[in-house]
């Protein structure tokens, strides 16, 4: 679990339904709760480039390291940027790739995947509205971006931003902040894949994201599933019949409930906090 939207920031109040609509969980984008991700691909669209529409109104805004930039020199950020249309079961990036630009997601759901070298899957973490992409050591890509919903993304040169962070010093602050949350997560992740059973993972998986979802304006006590049962395996480290089990489990305790996969009521969120020891 690697809530990457995390910067360390208070969160801020948004427009909720505005928000929910930019992350793009219908039921449209989804796909079947057994369906794996890489047998999407081969049929799936490839990234459009577009004119930046402009920072006004932009929802992501409020949850971005570019709210760092008083609103009203925006240009700056507008002068440079572009908009990426994302299909669902696109690839924004490959691993191994050179990393030239930087994106803020602004619409959908994004996962970072990785291939192990036996060739299983490894999926680190899903990005949403308002999370950056592309500040790195490393001069390439060490993971897969894989549009799991229909994704607008910002893009900037890698090279403007950085002429941006030397201008806005608030800005690099954000990223660094930002930076220091993933690495947090990460380590919470491994915590939790070492240590705990298939429910309580899946337990806290479902905390987590409620709780990055909630910062975006969804209700509190639900979270979206928009991604596949799959690619909950493949980050939780199970079997997709585990992840199952698991949410049959969790049902049957009353912790959870629901009828449609994609959508799961957090009936009695302490007792799954408890759970995955958070």
């Amino acid at each position: 679990m690697t809530p990457s939207g995390a910067t360390g920031r208070e969160p801020v109040a948004v427009d909720a339904g505005g928000i929910m609509a930019a992350m793009h969980i219908k039921a449209r984008t989804r796909t079947s709760p057994d369906t794996a991700g890489p047998a999407r691909h081969s049929a799936a669209g490839t990234p459009k480039r577009a004119a930046h529409s402009g920072c006004a109104g932009c929802l992501a805004r409020p949850l971005a390291v570019c709210a760092s930039i008083p609103a009203t020199e925006t240009q700056a950020l507008e002068a440079v940027a572009g908009e990426v249309l994302l299909p669902a079961g696109a690839t924004l990036a490959h691993e191994g790739d050179a990393r030239r630009e930087v994106y803020t997601v602004t619409r959908g759901m994004l996962r970072r995947v990785r291939l192990l070298p036996d060739g299983r899957r490894l999926v680190a973490g899903f990005l949403m509205v308002g999370d950056f992409i592309g500040f790195s050591g490393a001069p390439h890509y060490r993971h897969t971006l894989e549009a799991v919903t229909d994704c607008v993304l910002c893009v900037f040169p890698m090279q403007s931003m950085r002429s941006l962070c030397q201008r806005y010093p608030d800005l690099e602050s954000g990223l660094l902040a930002q930076a220091c949350s993933e690495l947090d997560a990460t380590r919470g992740s491994l915590m939790l894949l070492a240590r705990l059973g298939p429910s309580e993972r899946l337990a806290g998986f479902l905390v987590e994201l409620a709780e990055r979802q909630r910062r975006r304006g969804a209700p509190a006590g639900q979270v979206d599933l928009p991604m596949t049962r799959a690619d909950i395996a493949d980050h939780l480290g199970l079997t997709i019949e585990t992840v199952s089990r698991s949410f049959t489990k969790l049902r049957q305790s009353g912790a959870v409930a629901f009828t449609d996969p994609h959508r799961i009521d957090l009936v009695d969120v302490p007792a799954l906090r408890a759970s995955a020891g958070l």
